[in-house]
């Protein structure tokens, strides 16, 4: 795979995060999460997994320089595979843990609110959902799966100021549950999946699926009815403004 590599060891999968610098969310790499998701469902050697990216970034959310000259049917199919890899994430019948190995905003932090658990690495790094002040609907499953962890209040105001958090903070509100140094963070999530583990599978998967029944559902639910109006939203020339100004300034500091 391209921006995706993967490992099994001890019967724990690791998926590695590995496009540039940062992370930046495009079709290629939803595809390959997709297919390693999908892939390991049922794979037997497989009895929990764990997300990771690379140093100071997690994933920086979606790859705004490249998504922005995409056209209708590109953008739709991006977003169409974006709702699926998130789908699939929250579905996975496995534990799955995110190692959020440093900034994780927007689209990486949906990823890292699909997973069951999430450490963080100590640092000057933020996390959260600041799509809002970017131009970008969020859709009503989204904040569904923001609320589920933090409360529908904290959630609530967060999304409408696009607010970012500090690891600490985001520990404070139940965003993430724990806060570790960088070089304890992979040993600390493969601590958690073995922990879960020893517990009967079958029992841990069917409570799983049986206490997210209503996030999947969503998450699933009306999905061209969502990219419908991520879509009219992504068009308007207000968004393409904001977009293309935060592209300048994302260009200018290469």
């Amino acid at each position: 795979m391209e921006h995706i590599k993967t490992t099994i060891e001890d019967h724990i999968l690791g998926i590695f995060l590995d496009r540039g610098k940062s992370n930046a969310i495009d079709t290629v790499l939803l595809k390959e999460l997709i297919e390693t998701l999908e892939s390991n469902q049922e794979n037997e050697a497989v009895q929990g997994a764990i997300l990771i990216g690379k140093e100071n970034f997690f994933s920086a959310g979606l790859d705004l320089i490249t998504l922005f000259d995409y056209n209708v049917d590109q953008i739709r199919e991006f977003w169409n595979l974006f709702l699926e890899a998130t789908s699939l994430l929250a579905s996975f019948p496995k534990p799955i843990a995110a190692a959020i190995s440093g900034h994780s905003p927007a689209g990486g932090c949906v990823f890292a609110l699909c997973c069951d658990y999430r450490i963080m690495a100590e640092g000057n790094f933020v996390i959260g959902l600041n799509e809002i002040p970017v131009g970008l609907i969020v859709p009503e499953s989204i904040f569904q799966l923001y609320a589920f962890w933090i409360g529908r209040r904290n959630a609530y105001q967060n999304l409408l100021e696009g607010k970012l958090l500090t690891p600490n903070e985001a520990k404070a509100q139940g965003l993430v549950d724990d806060v570790v140094p960088a070089n304890m963070l992979f040993n600390t999530a493969t601590k958690k999946i073995k922990q879960i583990s020893q517990l009967n599978q079958k029992t841990w998967r069917t409570s799983k699926l049986n206490f997210r029944k209503e996030i999947i559902l969503k998450l699933r639910e009306n999905r061209e009815e969502t990219i419908q109006e991520i879509l009219v939203q992504w068009w308007l020339p207000s968004t393409r403004s904001i977009l293309k100004s935060i592209i300048d300034n994302l260009t200018s500091k290469k």
